[in-house]
């Protein structure tokens, strides 16, 4: 190689490489996750998240905002068919839609007394000294009542409850879930670290239920997570929450299903975690920070969805309210139809010499109607977790309800 050419070649690669270091610099610099050298020891047991945020404080910056979700309207407004469908429960007298996390304690404070009768356990994903107060009261916590425990607390929803203080790796904090893995044969202290980032979520945005006797908190997983898996789980127990008292129904009250019906979705299916999209990297500043206000991904949809949507954040949002208003649509229609069987059926009730087999058949297709409604209409999102699954439920409410009411009418008329 001819000598000029040589100190070309040289010079060339020196500027290349000067050029690429500094990018590289540049990004690292802009793109770190955040390293905050510790002041101190944070305690095993610190339940307080201020204290926390003197550790990581942009972190909890992100975490103060879930004060700006302020409102709590009624879901009645949106969604008259509940109080109907919830007579005889306590949900009939007031329900609301949820807040922030860090007004757990204020709010559970703030709803109608008739829900405390379940007691304690009411608690349960209130609070970040809920774990201690079940290692230390044991069982009996669940037995306990509700001012027992409440009148303990201080502290919302936190970092403890996801967070080991030692190491800051996600762990389980509410015994529920890690049971109801082992009742499966699985063991959770296995999960990846990608299923910890919405195993940590599945601690408390899931069904569950009381168990009788003892109350404790139970997840009703045994035979899947799927709705069909978890209402055999009831039915094969004959368990019932309480009775309609116009319809007469044994009826269960799904909760907030939203790991369960995220499970086998799209998003799930590609490999995401509830954190993917509820608690997006943020910059703050130089600094890439995971966010902990957990809100909807459609308030930070550059960071929740951009990632790896490329449409732009009109088509974005425009594509999840489609989803979710075609879903409300059908939810409304199957919710109408189910205050039209609940009547049918009080109506069929009142009749002399009404068909006793006929009724009781009318009774279990409105068990499973409402139970498919409900499931869908108390999960968040409208749909959006598992739009498939979702739509799939909605239409089986809305047949059960059809059948209910036909077989009530088939009921009555063997009467006459």
């Amino acid at each position: 190689m001819p000598k000029k050419y040589s100190g070309v070649i040289i010079l060339t690669a020196v500027v290349i490489i000067t050029v690429l270091g500094a990018a590289a610099y540049q990004f690292f610099t802009n793109n770190q996750e955040l390293q905050v050298e510790r002041l101190g020891k944070i305690d095993a047991n610190e339940v307080d998240p201020a204290v926390w945020g003197q550790y990581y404080p942009l972190h909890y910056q992100t975490y103060l905002q879930n004060q700006e979700n302020t409102e709590k309207p009624s879901h009645f407004e949106t969604k008259p068919y509940m109080e109907v469908l919830y007579a005889g429960l306590g949900y009939a007298n007031e329900f609301n839609e949820p807040r922030g996390h860090v007004y757990t304690l204020e709010d559970i404070r703030a709803i109608d007394p008739s829900r405390y009768k379940v007691g304690a356990s009411c608690n349960t994903c209130k609070s970040t000294q809920i774990p201690g107060l079940i290692e230390k009261y044991g069982d009996e916590y669940y037995t306990m009542s509700f001012e027992q425990i409440n009148s303990q607390l201080e502290h919302p929803i936190g970092c403890l409850d996801c967070h080991n203080p030692e190491t800051m790796e996600l762990r389980i904090s509410r015994p529920a879930l890690i049971e109801a893995f082992e009742r499966q044969g699985k063991d959770i202290s296995k999960a990846t670290r990608q299923e910890m980032r919405s195993l940590v979520c599945a601690q408390c945005h899931v069904t569950y239920y009381f168990l009788p006797g003892t109350k404790k908190v139970t997840f009703p997983w045994d035979n899947g997570v799927k709705a069909d898996q978890i209402l055999e789980y009831y039915d094969q127990k004959d368990f019932s929450e309480w009775t309609h008292p116009e319809a007469g129904t044994g009826l269960v009250k799904p909760r907030h299903a939203e790991y369960e019906i995220f499970l086998g979705s799209t998003h799930e299916s590609a490999g995401l975690a509830c954190a993917d999209c509820h608690m997006p990297y943020m910059k703050i500043g130089n600094t890439k920070v995971s966010s902990h206000y957990w809100t909807s991904p459609l308030k930070n949809i550059e960071q929740s969805c951009g990632v790896c949507h490329r449409e732009g954040n009109a088509w974005l949002e425009s594509r999840v309210r489609d989803i979710q208003d075609k879903t409300k649509e059908l939810q409304d229609i199957a919710g109408e139809a189910m205050v039209k069987a609940v009547e049918q059926l009080g109506l069929a009730r009142q009749t002399e010499g009404v068909d006793k087999e006929l009724l009781a058949k009318a009774q279990e297709m409105h068990r499973k109607g409402q139970w498919y409604l409900d499931y869908v209409m108390v999960t968040n999102g409208y749909g959006f977790h598992n739009p498939t699954e979702s739509m799939n439920n909605l239409g089986k409410a809305i047949d059960y309800a059809h059948q209910a009411i036909q077989l009530a009418k088939d009921a009555m008329d063997k009467a006459n």
